[in-house]
């Protein structure tokens, strides 16, 4: 997998409305968390931190990465230096 060896960073983030419609329902503090991973995001997806790791089954093309033990994003790539969050809350989500 090519991807996991990446570390050149991420220029651009969009956002799904999904997305945006799942980060309104958390807490602040939730969503201080998820901004500050989103900054070291930006610097390397890939970095340990995130325990960032691609999803399997059907969703075998998106990408997980770590807010915090609870809370997760969903993501895809879209080329090189960009992605689109797809989704963030908890591992109920995986479901």
């Amino acid at each position: 997998m090519f991807m996991e060896k990446r570390t050149d960073k991420t220029k651009n983030i969009e956002y799904s409305k999904r997305f945006l419609k799942s980060l309104k329902k958390l807490s602040d503090e939730v969503i201080g968390q998820a901004e500050e991973k989103e900054k070291i995001f930006k610097n390397n997806p890939f970095d340990l931190q995130l325990k960032t790791h691609k999803l399997s089954g059907r969703e075998k093309e998106i990408w997980a990465f770590r807010i915090n033990y609870k809370y997760r994003i969903k993501f895809i790539f879209l080329n090189n230096n960009e992605v689109l969050f797809l989704d963030i809350g908890t591992h109920e989500f995986y479901k």
